[in-house]
């Protein structure tokens, strides 16, 4: 069974930095792309960030350029989202999600298989 646990979110104030960890299990963490998504109060589930299964490829959402940082540590079973410079509209719940490689990337929920619960990040002004 596949299992994608977030952590990491919380409270903090526009300007700060936070870091999620979504680690997995149940799967060959390898053979998956790794995504982030985030889902604020009212809005759809979009895109924020993907990597490719070796963390040699990486790619964003427009909004999270230069302030958000997706990484991924194989031998950990775990993908994280680094993100500094943090603005209120950043404020939704956030989930990981796989693909299996071979399908190649995308930033559509979708095309996503397996998700985490998610883990809130609320960040304040």
């Amino acid at each position: 069974q596949v299992q994608l646990v977030e952590s990491g979110g919380g409270l903090v104030q526009a300007g700060d930095s936070l870091r999620l960890s979504c680690a997995a299990s149940g799967l060959i963490f390898s053979t998956y792309t790794m995504g982030w998504f985030r889902q604020a109060p009212g809005k759809e589930r979009e895109f924020v960030a993907g990597i490719n299964w070796s963390g040699s490829s990486t790619y964003y959402a427009d909004s999270v350029k230069g302030r958000f940082t997706i990484s991924r540590d194989n031998a950990k079973n775990t993908v994280y989202l680094g993100m500094s410079s943090l603005k209120s509209e950043d404020t939704a719940v956030y989930y990981c999600a796989t693909r299996p490689r071979y399908k190649g990337p995308s930033d559509y929920p979708n095309e996503y298989d397996s998700w985490g619960q998610g883990t809130q990040v609320t960040v304040s002004s």
